[in-house]
């Protein structure tokens, strides 16, 4: 199961999230998206908590606001940071996670610790934590099929793209060819269109036939 809470309304459509128990947050570290930040209290147990930015932004985007939210409900999900104050929360992309096979369930490196995050509380701010947990939905996700279907609705995105792009490129290849032709004058120089001086004195001798025919 996958807990699920809303951000407060003015700083935009944000949704955290947080495995039920460390075996969903094995799934969450597997399966999450790449606009996903992961957050963590320093040094001691607490719950993976994940912050779903909007498609195209980054861990520079997040809001004074956004961030408070997102680090306090990481505080009150820490069963020994809930009891301290001046605890350091760390925070980074999901893509920056790093897991082998000698870590523990649940457990995280990093690929690269300059990508990491430090951000002080001072204290527990019940008025937050409340806030967030009357938003609180449990669900159970199939978290791969969310992947997956993001995988291919991505794929289908690109090859239109590429499909996009491939036809404005066909239609400026067609333009250059016709401004190449009215520069070259080639449409004037078609044969069917052109007329020799023999036909010329033809029809200038037929011209004259029929005036004498008519006098």
């Amino acid at each position: 199961m996958v807990l699920y809470f809303k951000a407060r309304s003015e700083v935009g459509d944000y949704t955290i999230f947080m495995g039920i128990d460390k075996h969903e947050n094995e799934e969450l570290i597997k399966y999450c998206f790449p606009e996903d930040i992961w957050f963590h209290v320093d040094k001691v147990s607490s719950a993976h908590v994940y912050l779903r930015m909007n498609k195209g932004q980054t861990i520079d985007d997040i809001s004074e606001g956004l961030l408070e939210d997102c680090v306090q409900l990481v505080k009150a999900n820490s069963i020994q940071g809930n009891k301290m104050n001046n605890i350091d929360i760390i925070y980074t992309p999901w893509t920056n996670l790093k897991k082998n096979l000698s870590m523990d369930v649940g457990q995280v490196g990093f690929f690269n610790s300059k990508l990491v995050r430090t951000v002080r509380v001072e204290k527990r701010i019940n008025e937050i934590v409340n806030r967030l947990n009357k938003t609180k939905v449990e669900r159970k996700t199939d978290l791969k099929a969310e992947r997956d279907a993001l995988h291919a609705s991505e794929k289908a995105e690109k090859k239109q793209q590429m499909r996009e792009k491939k036809r404005r490129e066909e239609l400026q290849k067609l333009e250059k060819e016709r401004l190449a032709d009215i520069r070259s004058y080639k449409g004037f120089m078609v044969p069917e269109k052109m007329t020799s001086n023999r036909q010329i004195a033809s029809a200038s001798n037929s011209f004259k036939e029929l005036e004498e025919d008519f006098m």
